[in-house]
């Protein structure tokens, strides 16, 4: 099956209705036009962050770039990125939800470690306020992903661990083009202070436009949320109404 990316966008099947949404977005990009003196707002390559030379256990690749899932909180995806601030490098972390292409959970830290991807996953389980059991978490081999206290999080959400194969970018293609996506929107276009100033823009980019307002050519042309609100299945609808599970992951990764 073709790859469609998230920042994929042909022309808009144009209804009112459409039209509306389409001019909202069209005028995000255009402020934003404005802002950096008329650049364009082009996609530009970036250096991966994985470590994978490490001795922890590696996850199948069970979603085997089947990046379409019939229902929501069935696959997550995540992986990390690098931004540059006036302090130095931060780490970005993200979670996917590969049915609507919404980001679930990010965080931002200084340290690319198990602490900033267990820091996603807290706030994607917090979102959904609980999981099914099965879930699927997809991510690169990284050794953040790959730590013993992450597969123990894993273990007490319920969730089951999928991995790329080695080198291959394809195989975690939906995060990938999401990055991408980002960059050619915002951070290839800052120049950010402090890491707080990035958390800060990265933060509204993402809860108040990419999950809210973007438009994707793979959800017919609608933003992750609507898309959810009109395909709210039962599980969904269990995953925002049930309480949460019993314990706490703490820091660490541990049941407490």
């Amino acid at each position: 099956m073709p790859l469609r990316c998230a920042s994929d966008d042909p022309p808009l099947p144009w209804t009112p209705r459409n039209a509306r949404r389409y001019a909202r977005s069209v005028r995000w990009r255009s402020n934003r036009y404005d802002e950096l003196g008329g650049r364009l707002l082009q996609k530009r390559r970036f250096r991966r962050t994985t470590d994978s030379s490490h001795d922890s256990p590696i996850a199948p690749n069970i979603v085997a770039r089947d990046f379409a899932p019939a229902t929501a909180n069935e696959v997550w995806a995540g992986d990390v990125t690098y931004i540059a601030t006036g302090e130095g490098w931060g780490y970005l972390a993200i979670l996917l939800d590969l049915h609507s292409r919404r980001v679930v959970g990010w965080a931002l830290s200084a340290t690319n470690d198990t602490q900033l991807a267990l820091a996603a996953l807290r706030r994607a389980v917090a979102s959904r306020h609980c999981i099914p059991a099965g879930l699927v978490h997809h991510t690169d081999r990284g050794s953040p992903y790959a730590s013993a206290d992450y597969r123990a999080a894993l273990d007490a959400y319920g969730m089951t661990a999928s991995m790329s194969r080695r080198g291959d970018c394809w195989d975690n293609a939906v995060s990938e083009s999401f990055f991408a996506t980002l960059r050619a929107e915002l951070v290839d276009h800052e120049n950010y202070a402090t890491r707080r100033a990035a958390e800060k823009a990265i933060g509204d980019y993402i809860d108040r436009f990419y999950n809210v307002e973007r438009l994707h050519s793979f959800l017919d042309y609608v933003s992750p949320i609507e898309f959810e609100l009109r395909l709210t299945s039962p599980r969904l609808r269990h995953s925002q109404l049930c309480p949460p599970r019993r314990g706490r992951i703490s820091r660490g990764g541990r049941v407490r």
